[in-house]
């Protein structure tokens, strides 16, 4: 994959700007030795990435079809490892009835019906993950469970549940 190139189609002045990923059908090129690890780091070549610019072109290209990922030019698709999740949520807020979450890749959103919250086992471990866009998903990292934590309340029936959006997501 060209990074220069890649830059010049998508552009890297585009904030909030999301390449039509879902609209870019290419053949497949190949493997790439680039894999996304649990803990929400880049890898390549067996080194981390560590240029935050440029691992957010990344996620900005990234694509899941069944249970491959695949990082998307109009002409290129190179598949790609994901151990868990691809993205990470690092930060969030409450903003009167909504809370706000932003990804380590720049992803912002709001947890509710369109950003849904679920419960998944990771390692024999119950973990948050949000949706964030077509078929990608995010988990939170251990500040932002922490901190959503802080913002949910028992219910009578002794569930524990955090509201957003109008929306009730079960965290127990």
């Amino acid at each position: 994959m060209d990074l220069n190139l890649l830059l010049q189609q998508l552009g890297d002045d585009r904030p909030g700007r999301l390449p039509p990923v879902e609209k870019w059908q290419p053949e497949l090129s190949g493997d790439m030795d680039m894999e996304i690890r649990k803990d929400g780091s880049w890898w390549h070549e067996g080194a981390p990435i560590k240029r935050e610019k440029l691992v957010r072109l990344f996620a900005s290209i990234l694509r899941k079809e069944g249970e491959e990922y695949f990082l998307l030019t109009p002409v290129e698709k190179w598949r790609i490892r994901v151990e868990d999740r691809p993205l990470l949520i690092t930060m969030l807020e409450r903003r009167g009835d909504i809370i706000s979450m932003v990804t380590a890749t720049g992803d912002l959103l709001e947890l509710g019906p369109q950003h849904p919250l679920v419960m998944s086992v990771l390692d024999g471990t119950l973990l948050a993950e949000v949706h964030v866009r077509q078929e990608l998903w995010a988990r939170l990292s251990r500040n932002a469970w922490y901190d959503l934590l802080e913002l949910a309340e028992e219910t009578a029936d002794g569930k524990v549940v955090v509201r957003s959006a109008g929306a009730s997501f079960v965290l127990s």
